[in-house]
């Protein structure tokens, strides 16, 4: 019996995923041959908020047991629809709904998603096939250069690799102002290393003047943080890197400012008259006074975060305005902004800022932080519009993170398959190509911690300030680091390393997720692994734009490939997450296959091996993989 319907197979719609506004999508159902209905069946679709639209479909063919109802759709409207179908069969009504995995059930289930974006969405291209490297910039390398202007309520820390400090003051305050000192011309320095390990885009926690380590309290988003270097440092890197293939994607905040700024100045550093020393300040407008100066709104509650108005006209002239932060900073050679906290930044905002950088030049990037499925995330009461066209090229593929390790640790093939086509399913594939996918991050536990050693989930700061994995645990979340690592690099989007991720560096929630480089104690044989993998995704052009298709799901062996069908380019990924050797097998009309990684199988024999915690890839010309359903 065929399925009664499966979004994820072409023989059921048509295209797969996402669709163009305008573009015609086609969906078919299968009912048994001898079902009498009363009527055609229909499609029910509608957007949230608006009327549901009946479409009828009609009969296609009759195809031995079962006959084909079809309906073509042309969208007019952006926006996430939703859609189920439904027949009336011996006098009752019958609805066919989704199931965990795309296909479709009877009755009981949830809405199909159909995400319509806008017909002239597009990415940046120089993104595609890349890869990204995040670095935290005080802890990256410290290039010993003398810094003028630093202020001298900052503890300088002389020990690099360290335990950053951690603990509160006698009022229960952590201040953040213990600084290893790295900067830019430390990273600038480090060029030549990060162009080896294939990095073509480095994205930067923030470098703006602030008093915090981690500078996501903006002190005066027009100049450099002193201990960082200059203005001109930053220029200099970009022009750098650039000359060796690598462009700089800087951390835009801009849902809150430092209390300790420019603009609020709620501790008189500043000569500027703050928010909070008068309700004549230019920036008085920006902030919102409870009971003034004393009360606040701010971000989660920290009085150190005040929150700006974003969408008061001043605040956003000065943000996005011809003259203003963003223009500034990309005529100083920024490739684009990755927006921190982009679900608490309002739409209107977020679309102004995309009309400044893309005015600036269309070829620069917006990228926004998202926890969750950024075309489902819902804030501010209403469906969030991210990656309609309108405002983010892409989102931090948090879910894909998670994704990951809990298929490295151990989890479903069967799920992570489903997880990932969830994902694919959803999102346009202008913003699958520049999906910013990571294992570790500032935020979250780094990934050899996760998949090696005890979860630091219902520990103390204390504990965490201590902890490191013993040499069996390293040995077990490096080897499934390794596993983790190959779906980061030839999985859709663009692999994000963490900086220090590909040396082995361990460490639990912040703060201690944000150590010191080990410049000179790196894991060598994890750097070289990181190393080849970036290799062969620069190598292959199907790791662009390609498509993704699941060939093979076993409990230990993985088989996935990357195509192109325009290009006739086929890339077949094998992948051992076991301690055993496995084997994939070469299919008959895979001919002439160059291994990128691994060895071909023995004389007379099919069976591919795949090595322990590795992988064999392969590229196949001329073969593309058998249109079929996910």
């Amino acid at each position: 019996m065929a399925k009664l319907y499966d979004s994820r197979d072409p023989a059921y719609k048509s295209p797969f995923g996402a669709i163009r506004q305008g573009e015609q999508c086609t969906f078919t159902i299968r009912l048994p041959r001898d079902m009498q209905l009363e009527g055609r069946p229909v499609m029910v679709l509608f957007r949230s908020g608006f009327k549901e639209r009946f479409i009828t479909l009609n009969t296609v063919t009759g195809e031995g047991d079962v006959t084909a109802y079809s309906a073509v759709f042309s969208a007019k409207y952006t926006g996430v629809h939703y859609y189920y179908f439904s027949y009336i069969a011996q006098g009752q009504r019958v609805y066919i709904k989704r199931s965990g995995t795309g296909e479709g059930v009877l009755d009981k289930g949830e809405l199909f998603q159909l995400t319509v974006f806008g017909r002239d969405f597009e990415t940046p291209g120089w993104l595609k096939g890349g890869v990204m490297y995040q670095i935290f910039p005080d802890r990256f390398c410290k290039s010993g250069m003398p810094h003028e202007n630093v202020p001298e309520d900052r503890v300088l820390r002389q020990d690099w690799g360290g335990t950053p400090c951690y603990k509160p003051d006698q009022n229960g305050h952590v201040w953040n102002n213990d600084y290893f000192g790295g900067d830019l011309e430390g990273i600038r320095r480090k060029l030549p290393y990060l162009q080896e390990l294939g990095v073509t885009c480095l994205y930067l926690n923030p470098i703006f003047e602030a008093h915090e380590n981690h500078r996501y309290n903006t002190a005066d988003y027009r100049k450099v943080d002193p201990l960082l270097g200059t203005n001109e440092d930053f220029a200099a890197l970009c022009r750098d890197a650039e000359a060796r293939g690598i462009r700089v994607l800087l951390d835009g905040v801009f849902s809150h400012t430092g209390a300790d700024s420019v603009y609020f100045n709620k501790f008189n550093r500043y000569d500027s008259c703050g928010a909070c020393q008068s309700q004549d300040s230019p920036y008085f407008p920006w902030y919102s006074f409870i009971r003034y100066p004393e009360e606040y709104e701010s971000w989660w509650g920290i009085d150190t975060l005040p929150n700006v108005q974003e969408n008061e006209p001043s605040y956003t002239e000065f943000i996005c305005g011809d003259e203003g932060v963003l223009r500034y900073w990309l005529d100083q050679g920024a490739a684009g902004f990755r927006l921190d906290v982009a679900d608490e930044l309002p739409d209107q905002f977020i679309e102004n800022l995309r009309r400044c950088v893309k005015g600036a030049d269309p070829d620069k990037l917006v990228i926004g932080e998202v926890w969750e499925d950024a075309t489902t995330k819902e804030s501010y009461g209403r469906q969030r519009r991210y990656l309609l066209g309108d405002q983010l090229d892409g989102v931090m593929n948090y879910p894909f993170r998670a994704a990951i390790l809990d298929y490295a640790a151990g989890g479903s093939p069967w799920e992570l398959k489903n997880r990932i086509l969830t994902l694919l399913e959803n999102y346009p594939k202008p913003a699958v190509d520049v999906l910013m996918n990571f294992l570790s991050t500032h935020d979250v536990p780094r990934a050899i911690n996760c998949l090696g050693g005890e979860s630091c989930a219902h520990h103390d700061r204390d504990w965490m300030a201590r902890h490191r994995l013993t040499p069996k645990e390293y040995a077990l979340g490096r080897a499934r680091l390794r596993t983790a690592l190959v779906l980061l690099f030839f999985l859709p989007g663009i692999p994000c390393i963490y900086y220090g991720d590909e040396a082995g560096m361990q460490g639990d929630k912040d703060p201690f997720n944000r150590g010191c480089y080990p410049w000179g104690q790196e894991d060598r044989e994890l750097m070289d692994f990181t190393r080849e993998l970036s290799r062969i995704r620069r190598s292959c052009p199907v790791f662009r734009e390609g498509e993704l298709a699941f060939l093979s799901l076993e409990e230990q062996l993985l088989v996935f490939a990357r195509y192109d069908r325009r290009e006739k380019q086929t890339v077949v990924i094998g992948l051992n997450r076991s301690d055993q050797l496995q084997y994939m097998k070469l299919e008959p009309d895979m001919c002439s296959p160059e291994y990128l990684r691994g060895r071909a199988p023995e004389p007379g024999s099919d069976l591919i091996p795949v090595p322990p915690h590795d992988c064999t890839v392969i590229r196949i010309p001329d073969w593309i993989v058998p249109e079929y359903g996910q």
